[in-house]
């Protein structure tokens, strides 16, 4: 399996989508393509460019400036053409609203249940055109960002597209989750009443 490394970093849109193309093209076989950039933007165009070419994509922030963007290649390009998201150098893909998540299930009767849709209605969040501007994790929602929870990985890939993930901590260190947060950071009551009253809608699973 080839892995290919690009670094974007420093590079404004479209060079990383450009750089990205280029190097699917050049892949002999299947493998994967992991580009560095240091800007959310360049982490929204480029899995918009995945997703035109139906390649799995899963993007982090590795710390402030700096993210890897990751595409599983099943077969090699050859001399077929990739194609560009249509909307190359959109500003920005967030949208005015916030969503807020105060239990790690979704709705009531079996838990077992509600986890798996709430597994699902993160994903289907992460997959909006325009993501939420923030989300909001307290009370047993706050399990959802730590080590362990089955939807880090679109968290993360959320996190690293410019969504702000805040998770109360008051409710981290009630359930002793306080040094397992794998993702965003931790806030308090006090923000959480500001980015609620700001928000243009707010959306609860």
């Amino acid at each position: 399996m080839a892995k290919i490394v690009v670094n974007a970093v420093g590079e404004q849109c479209p060079i990383p989508v450009v750089k990205a193309t280029r190097a699917l093209r050049e892949m002999t076989e299947p493998g994967t393509l992991e580009v560095h950039v240091d800007n959310e933007i360049a982490v929204q165009n480029l899995t918009r460019m995945a997703g035109g070419n139906h390649l799995p994509v899963r993007s982090e922030k590795l710390g402030e400036g700096e993210f890897v963007v990751t595409m599983e290649v099943a077969a090699p390009a050859g001399e077929t053409p990739r194609r560009e998201p249509e909307l190359a150098c959109v500003p920005d893909s967030r949208g005015d609203f916030l969503v807020a998540v105060d239990a790690d299930v979704m709705g009531r009767g079996s838990d077992e249940l509600g986890r798996t849709l709430m597994k699902g209605f993160l994903f289907a969040v992460s997959q909006l055109p325009r993501l939420p501007k923030t989300m909001l994790f307290y009370n047993g929602g706050a399990r959802l960002t730590t080590e362990g929870s089955a939807s880090l990985e679109d968290l993360r890939s959320m996190e690293a597209q410019g969504v702000e993930i805040l998770t109360c901590g008051t409710c981290l260190n009630h359930y002793g989750l306080t040094e397992r947060l794998a993702v965003g950071s931790v806030t308090n009551m006090y923000t959480i009443v500001e980015k609620l009253a700001g928000a243009g809608k707010v959306i609860k699973p």
